[in-house]
């Protein structure tokens, strides 16, 4: 697991060779700034740190790179991206790698390099044999989604790296607001920990202070305010973000999206889904189906269908009527309040 390799490396448990590999940027680009961070001074960089692009590169010239010992220091770090001779995708590359001399690499790495293979795809081919090998002879780093619990661990020794500790609720708190993403929760952290300052825990009072939320989030609290009968909460929401220049055509767009989703997720679980079921199913993070499913409890079945009937009508004017945009979606929140 991701995390668990990224405390061998804070150890300097350094290996020869890793494989990232995934669609989350943010735990690629992590773990290549903790390779650096731990194997080479600031100093050293210029010197000792190279990487190579294989859509531009052939990788024997890489490996070449690799077996040279390293200037004015004992290690260094290349980095080979984009190896699309790893996927079944139409490749993109235009050189031609010779494969046999990275398996032999493989098999017999230089003891001064640590060699980095960044493969930004959800899926390697496995019926490869250069697959098999790197396989057999990485540490592989799958970069793929967190699910709920793995997030909660990486924030709590994201806060704890800060200096600042979170309370349970202000980390549920947190995730409601920003979601799942990496790099803007990781942005989140290290502003909460700035301002906190001296104080040493995170309170729900003052994520709820000083978090951002995303478009998507205050869609969802738009949304739960038209659940509770708080249509002044939801014009209000609704306001802020025309003021913040939203497009009334997106956020359309993003309220007809979140109440699909509550009205699948209602219907997969009367079907007998697990919330992880779901979440693989409707191909989303975990997280996003425990939401939405808070909300479908909410709702009659008779109540989601008039509102997607209500929501695609509102599509249809918006595209061809001549009606204001921003009014039209004023005037739907008055007919979805129940």
């Amino acid at each position: 697991m991701v995390l668990d390799i990224w405390k061998r490396i804070k150890q300097r448990d350094i290996a020869p060779i890793y494989l990232l590999y995934g669609t989350e940027g943010f735990l690629i680009n992590e773990t290549k700034q903790l390779l650096l961070n731990h194997i080479l001074d600031e100093e050293e960089m210029d010197f000792n740190f190279s990487a190579y692009d294989l859509e531009e590169t052939p990788i024997e010239l890489a490996i070449e790179d690799a077996e040279t010992y390293p200037f004015l220091g004992e290690r260094k770090v290349i980095f080979l991206h984009n190896p699309s001779f790893l996927t079944a995708e139409k490749s993109k590359e235009k050189v031609e790698h010779n494969l046999s001399r990275l398996e032999s690499y493989l098999k017999e790495p230089a003891p001064y390099t640590v060699m980095v293979i960044s493969a930004p795809y959800e899926k390697l081919d496995e019926r490869k044999k250069i697959t098999k090998e790197l396989k057999r002879n990485t540490v592989i780093v799958e970069a793929k989604k967190l699910n709920e619990h793995e997030l909660k661990n990486w924030i709590k020794e994201r806060a704890k790296a800060n200096g600042i500790e979170f309370e349970s609720n202000a980390l549920d708190l947190l995730l409601a607001l920003v979601g799942t993403n990496m790099f803007m929760i990781s942005s989140e952290v290290n502003k909460l920990a700035l301002y906190a300052s001296g104080e040493k825990k995170i309170d729900a009072k003052l994520v709820e202070k000083l978090v951002a939320r995303s478009l998507e989030q205050n869609i969802f609290t738009l949304i739960e305010k038209v659940v509770q009968r708080k249509l002044d909460e939801a014009l209000r929401i609704y306001f802020d973000l025309l003021k913040q220049n939203e497009e009334p055509i997106k956020i359309l767009a993003l309220l007809a999206g979140q109440f699909r989703l509550i009205y699948q997720v209602k219907e997969l679980s009367r079907r007998g889904y697990g919330q992880q079921q779901m979440a693989t199913y409707l191909k989303i993070h975990p997280f996003r189906v425990k939401l939405a499913a808070g909300q479908a409890s909410k709702f009659t079945d008779e109540e989601l269908a008039s509102f997607m009937k209500l929501l695609a009508e509102a599509d249809y004017q918006m595209k061809t009527g001549g009606m204001n945009k921003s009014l039209l979606i004023e005037m739907l929140l008055f007919r979805l309040k129940r």
